[in-house]
């Protein structure tokens, strides 16, 4: 059974999961020239949108996620679970599997 969401708003990652959206590359140069989406490559940096309240280690005290929503982060070229709601698309990752958070 397929369930349509709506809204991203209505998944709340659990554990240690971190819902990211991938940030698009810019279709337009500083000069802009705007690039057809072949010459575009993806990005490797998303923007996390909400974060599980982390996983248990052996004794059963919580270990908080390393990254909180509104950060910016480096993400892996592949893996990661997809997630589509209508057009826009966001992954689910393991806090262990960020690459790097992004300091601005």
């Amino acid at each position: 059974m397929t369930t349509a969401l709506k809204s991203i708003k209505a998944i709340a990652p659990l554990l240690d999961r971190v819902l990211v959206q991938r940030i698009k590359a810019e279709s337009k140069t500083a000069g802009g020239i705007f690039l057809p989406e072949s010459a575009v490559k993806e990005l490797n940096e998303a923007k996390v949108l909400a974060v599980g309240p982390g996983g248990v280690d052996k004794e059963g005290k919580r270990i908080q996620p390393s990254v909180a929503p509104g950060d910016k982060v480096l993400i892996p070229q592949y893996g990661g679970s997809p997630i589509k709601v209508g057009e826009e698309e966001f992954s689910l990752f393991r806090d262990h599997e960020l690459l790097a958070k992004i300091n601005e």
